[in-house]
């Protein structure tokens, strides 16, 4: 690893925070080993299994051995058929960045269907000084197109510029059987605008709605470019250093730090 970049990831060690609806999550209660090996494999209470992802991840932040022995079930985790619990084990194998498994682990989440689990991997991945998730960090800057998850007629929930948390519905689609199926916002953000008109019939798959990201994902993004950002990204960066509607002073500043520091790399080239 270049001298620059160690330095670099020593200096934002911190890049990796998860962005999403269980930052804020407070689990203060420490679990037994027996609770800890329960909850990491019986994923039936889905708020225990994060309570255990958390208290591994914080294990792993410290350096302690003992959190080893839990490798395997995280990795599990990684694979289940759960969104949740894969973008929270992304997040928690960025806490051991000298886990092979957890880095070979990490690069098969980038690509994962959903689009919120791949950026953590791609955090994650900062961490072991691996930049192939950059792509994916680049995207986190831009607004993110939502496809419709069945086939139906549309009713909208939210309207231009409403600002959500992820998991918030945005629209309900009610199939030809009368059936409903929530649409959901994979991220947090804003929405630029609706494609389709409420009450139109849309098709599984039909781009439906533009998401902006919200301000925690941009600043993830920037400060994670900082270290592996390309010329390709610059457009984009500086477009939230000349300041984006929404976003505070802070995103512009780092901004302004990403671009110089992409400037400074296509300099020594």
């Amino acid at each position: 690893m270049p001298p620059v970049f160690t330095m670099l990831l020593a200096t934002l060690a911190f890049v990796l925070v998860p962005f999403l609806f269980w930052y804020l999550t407070w689990f203060g209660r420490k679990l037994s080993d027996a609770d800890l090996g329960k909850y990491l494999t019986d994923t039936s209470a889905p708020h225990q299994t994060q309570h255990a992802i958390a208290q591994l991840a914080d294990m792993m932040a410290r350096h302690d051995p003992a959190a080893q022995r839990w490798h395997p079930p995280l990795l599990a985790l990684a694979r289940n058929q759960e969104s949740e619990f894969r973008l929270m084990a992304a997040w928690a194998m960025g806490q051991d960045a000298k886990s092979d498994d957890f880095h070979q682990a990490l690069l098969a989440l980038l690509r994962d269907p959903e689009p919120v689990v791949r950026w953590n991997a791609a955090l994650a991945l900062i961490r072991f000084g691996d930049a192939n998730g950059e792509p994916e960090l680049h995207l986190m800057l831009r607004p993110y197109t939502l496809p419709a998850p069945a086939t139906g007629s549309i009713a909208l929930r939210v309207k231009a510029q409403d600002a959500f948390e992820s998991g918030t519905v945005v629209a309900r689609i009610k199939d030809e059987n009368g059936n409903d199926q929530d649409v959901r916002s994979p991220m947090s953000g804003a929405l630029e605008r609706w494609i389709v008109s409420g009450g139109a019939h849309v098709v599984r798959g039909d781009a439906i709605a533009v998401l902006a990201p919200g301000a925690d994902q941009v600043w993830e993004a920037l400060r994670a470019l900082v270290l592996v950002g390309q010329p390709a990204d610059l457009e984009d960066v500086e477009r939230f250093a000349r300041g984006v509607p929404g976003m505070n002073e802070r995103i512009r500043q780092q901004a302004e730090l990403t671009a110089k520091a992409i400037r400074g790399r296509q300099g020594r080239r």
